[in-house]
């Protein structure tokens, strides 16, 4: 008797394993929202920081572009010292 009456204690109603099942399924929608929060904030903070990048970039470019220019005009001035020596 004692045996039947563990068995029945252990086994669940379809109601209670439809229950589970949706808290199952409550906590992994919750998780999946709080990952799609986390990935939307993240996607956003890199897109600032490649908008950053690209402002940057384009300062370096354009310093490179002065400071190759001053370079080959100081070149072409040394050249014509020498030619007028």
């Amino acid at each position: 008797m004692a045996l039947l009456y563990s068995v029945r204690m252990t086994q669940t109603s379809p109601q209670s394993v439809t229950e589970q099942e949706l808290l199952k399924l409550e906590v992994r929608l919750e998780e999946l929202v709080a990952t799609i929060t986390r990935l939307k904030e993240e996607n956003r903070s890199l897109r600032n920081q490649q908008d950053s990048m690209v402002t940057e970039r384009a300062g370096l470019i354009e310093k490179s572009e002065m400071a190759r220019s001053r370079v080959e005009a100081m070149i072409n001035r040394l050249k014509a010292m020498e030619q007028g020596a």
